[in-house]
């Protein structure tokens, strides 16, 4: 007569049902892994995406700068001007950098940049804001000679250059704007 141990069969049962819950087990951990790791190299690149794009837009602020260094008079600045020269918008108007159609044609000024990992070349638009002039100069002292100090000029032409930089794709967009103050005779 044979002999059957009931506690055997048993173990060998629960082994399989323990094996299988620990491969569940490691399957999860190994998917977890896997999607954040691939949410680390996603935002990664868009990082990386948006530092591109800030880079082009402040090359093209550069550029506006160099721009405003050549304009011999405000006369070139008017209202849906052509090379990004444009007056500031009236009180209560929508700016000029907020409208999105301005950045696709030949109302904002295209940078030049010898980047080749951007989508898009940056883009600019100089609005002149206006002039600040100081009414007592004190290098101008009656009887005072202060040499090459008495002109220094009293007139200060203000212009705000906001420009569009855009990444290695069209969804990383980044605007830069600053203002800029050059002396004109």
């Amino acid at each position: 007569m044979k002999i059957r141990n009931i506690n055997i069969d048993r173990q060998h049962g629960v082994a399989l049902f323990i094996s299988l819950v620990l491969l569940l087990v490691l399957t999860i951990i190994g998917v977890s892994s896997v999607q954040t790791t691939s949410l680390e190299v996603r935002m990664t690149r868009n990082e990386h995406d948006t530092l591109l794009a800030f880079q082009a837009a402040e090359s093209a602020l550069r550029d506006a700068e160099m721009a405003i260094e050549l304009i011999g008079s405000t006369d070139d600045f008017t209202t849906g001007a052509s090379d990004g020269l444009h007056v500031v918008a009236d009180l209560g108007e929508d700016e000029n950098w907020q409208d999105d159609e301005i950045w696709g044609d030949s109302t904002s000024a295209t940078a030049d940049t010898d980047r080749e990992n951007i989508a898009q070349a940056p883009r600019y638009i100089v609005e002149h804001l206006g002039t600040v002039e100081r009414d007592d100069n004190p290098f101008q002292d009656e009887g005072v000679d202060y040499g090459s100090a008495a002109s220094i000029p009293d007139r200060v032409e203000v212009f705000r250059i906001t420009a569009l930089g855009v990444g290695a794709t069209e969804n990383a967009r980044v605007r830069l704007q600053s203002t800029y103050g050059r002396i004109m005779d």
